[in-house]
């Protein structure tokens, strides 16, 4: 440097601000930094409502890196981190017990409700959802032009049949959830109903969080221009729910994951039966 500028390294750094190991250190391009940063405003962008938890669990599938990493990377990219909801209260009755049934196992409190919006004409559809509140999985996402309760019978008939009937299942006081027809039916199941306070929502609060996701993540950004359409991109966003979508409740796991079936490794032959017992299985 004393060659190059005809002053000492000490004093040309103290005039300019730097730190003399600035001149000794080549900088290195980092570029796995450059490449996780490109994937975490992806996921950003394609998944505009994800905080920066969720998207580090979905980077988990191909990369190996710390929340931390990824939250300075979140701010350093001026990406937005949503804000903390504040906690609500119970409802609690006079003896101290909760008047909300706590789901304790698969098939245990199954809760569901209605969510309306407008297509691209100003016609309004209604849609019926349906979870599971143990595993947050969705049952059922079914949109149709109106929902009389004999819809609402023929839906979850087709969900006892599939997944057999819960135990219990809660609603609000609408009146497709409240009719005599669906009470008496779900009675002769053994599916004891929940109905919530009038004006207490939190009461049904695992539905009404699944309501809000959906409103957030799909219907907002969406224009919809037939009730074909509504139907077609519902039922892509619940598989991607279910399978793809990070929870925090479930510890950043989704609510089914897809099972993952195992190759063969090269060389190794499949279980297969004796001839002798192939045999006999064939004739029987």
């Amino acid at each position: 440097m004393r060659q190059v500028l005809g002053s000492s390294e000490r004093r040309t750094c103290s005039v300019i601000g730097q730190h003399r190991s600035t001149q000794r250190k080549q900088p290195q391009d980092d570029g796995d930094e450059r490449r996780l940063t490109a994937d975490v405003v992806e996921l950003a962008r394609q998944y505009g409502r994800y905080g920066y938890r969720r998207v580090h669990r979905m980077l988990g599938r191909g990369w190996t890196v710390s929340l931390s990493v990824v939250e300075r990377i979140w701010r350093r990219e001026g990406l937005k981190v949503p804000r903390k909801q504040p906690k609500r209260r119970r409802l609690w009755l006079n003896d101290g017990s909760c008047i909300r049934l706590r789901p304790e196992r698969h098939n245990h409190v199954w809760s569901y409700d209605f969510v309306e919006d407008v297509i691209h004409n100003g016609r309004k559809y209604r849609m019926l959802n349906i979870i599971d509140e143990y595993t947050r999985e969705c049952l059922a996402m079914v949109p149709q032009r109106r929902f009389p309760a004999e819809d609402v019978l023929a839906v979850l008939a087709d969900l006892f049949v599939e997944r057999g009937p819960p135990e219990h299942i809660r609603s609000d006081n609408g009146p497709e959830f409240a009719a005599r027809a669906v009470r008496q039916w779900l009675a002769r199941l053994g599916v004891r109903t929940l109905f919530i306070e009038p004006g207490s929502p939190w009461e049904n609060g695992y539905i009404e969080s699944f309501n809000a996701r959906l409103r957030d993540e799909l219907l907002n950004g969406e224009i919809f221009y037939t009730l074909h359409e509504v139907r077609v991109i519902t039922s892509q966003w619940r598989e991607h729910y279910n399978k793809v979508r990070p929870h925090s409740a479930l510890g950043y796991r989704p609510p089914a994951p897809e099972a993952i079936v195992p190759s063969w490794p090269s060389g190794f032959a499949p279980l297969r039966l004796p001839a002798s017992l192939a045999s006999a299985s064939a004739s029987d």
